[in-house]
């Protein structure tokens, strides 16, 4: 009975851990995304956006950026707004600075990708 027990809870443990090193290991869902897009978001995107979108970065709190991971931030913001604020900038009422416009740094396609990329970021 003692032994029974002992591989129960050995059972357990290892299925346990084979399930934490699962969460651990799943990367998050924007890691899926090209790598193109994930380079094209780090060059353009990421020193004030932060690398996960968080806006953990000195220059979003500065110009209080809010992270695009949030749901509430997800909902309120559709990809229409999303697509005029990354060809046409983000200018911030009282902030002496905002988001320059890409109109003619990047391609639609490249515009359609970081769309994407950032609808990835709230899930």
């Amino acid at each position: 009975m003692r032994a029974a027990l002992g591989r129960f809870a050995l059972a357990m443990t290892l299925a346990s851990a084979a399930s934490a090193l699962t969460v651990l290991a799943s990367p998050p869902a924007w890691a899926e995304a090209d790598v193109k897009t994930v380079r094209l978001w780090k060059a353009k995107c990421a020193s004030c956006h932060g690398v996960d979108g968080k806006a953990k970065t000195e220059t979003a709190e500065k110009l209080s950026i809010p992270d695009m991971t949030s749901a509430a931030w997800q909902k309120k913001v559709g990809e229409p707004q999303m697509k005029v604020a990354i060809l046409d900038g983000v200018k911030r009422e009282g902030k002496p600075e905002g988001m320059d416009g890409f109109r003619e740094k990047l391609s639609p396609e490249q515009v359609d990708a970081l769309v994407a990329f950032v609808r990835d970021l709230g899930k």
